[in-house]
């Protein structure tokens, strides 16, 4: 077996009397995509918060690339290759994609302004900036300022925000949420790609897209992981079927 880029170990998380998240393990492998999906309130928000450093966990301990980042800060975390998209959008609507894909790799750099060049002619924020645009087919689309795309486009360029940052494993919370048809069947088909380079944690409503992208899945209710393993395990599991899939 794999080493595993990311690991989650027994995290628990408590909010007064509501125990958010109880003794969530699992792993995220190189080469593969694992999904991980629950009801309404089953505790996956307070999750991808403890993944991400905006929640601190009361017990357990977060592992990228076999080292602790349990108490590293959000941009830390980002640092050493934990790569976010996000359920809501954090695009500036009046800059240009490449503009937008530009700022993601000056934050990971740590500097605010660069004084010393013009941005515009920084090859170390263009060239990655670029790449990660041509992987996720929007280099048509370089220029257009953010507000003048689709609603699928945008989650290409959110996810290509954080393929900029050359990250370790990626963290992709409901991209598919907001698409149509045709939005939710390009991006699985880039998805199913870019597994190859960086393996992905995918936190996901639709369940055609996850049946179809994910190598493996994990099931939360009531914070509590209630089934491990392949799609065809979980599609017959009895508590999933109980719990979230339905008979």
């Amino acid at each position: 077996m794999s080493e595993a880029v990311l690991e989650l170990r027994n995290l628990h998380k408590r909010f007064g009397a509501l125990q958010a998240t109880r003794d969530v393990t699992l792993d995220l492998r190189p080469g593969e995509i694992h999904a991980l999906i629950g009801p309404n309130g089953a505790g996956k928000s307070t999750l991808i918060g403890q993944i991400a450093g905006h929640i601190a966990p009361d017990e357990g301990q977060i592992r990228l690339s076999a080292e602790d980042i349990t108490g590293l800060s959000v941009a830390e975390r980002a640092r050493r290759g934990l790569g976010r998209s996000f359920q809501v959008s954090s695009l500036a609507d009046s800059l240009s994609v490449l503009r937008n894909v530009m700022v993601a790799v000056q934050a990971i750099q740590g500097h605010s302004f660069r004084f010393w060049k013009p941005v515009d002619r920084d090859a170390s924020l263009i060239e990655p900036a670029r790449a990660a645009i041509a992987r996720m087919q929007l280099s048509s689309r370089a220029d257009t300022p953010v507000s003048e795309l689709s609603h699928g486009e945008r989650r290409q360029v959110e996810v290509a925000c954080a393929l900029a940052l050359n990250p370790r494993a990626l963290l992709l919370d409901e991209p598919m949420a907001g698409l149509g048809p045709e939005g939710s069947l390009k991006l699985t088909e880039l998805l199913e790609t870019l597994k190859l380079e960086v393996p992905i944690l995918l936190i996901e409503h639709d369940m055609d897209a996850v049946f179809r992208l994910a190598d493996r899945v994990t099931v939360l209710v009531s914070g509590e992981v209630i089934a491990h393993g392949t799609c065809d395990e979980i599609r017959t599991h009895p508590r999933v079927r109980e719990a979230y899939l339905g008979d």
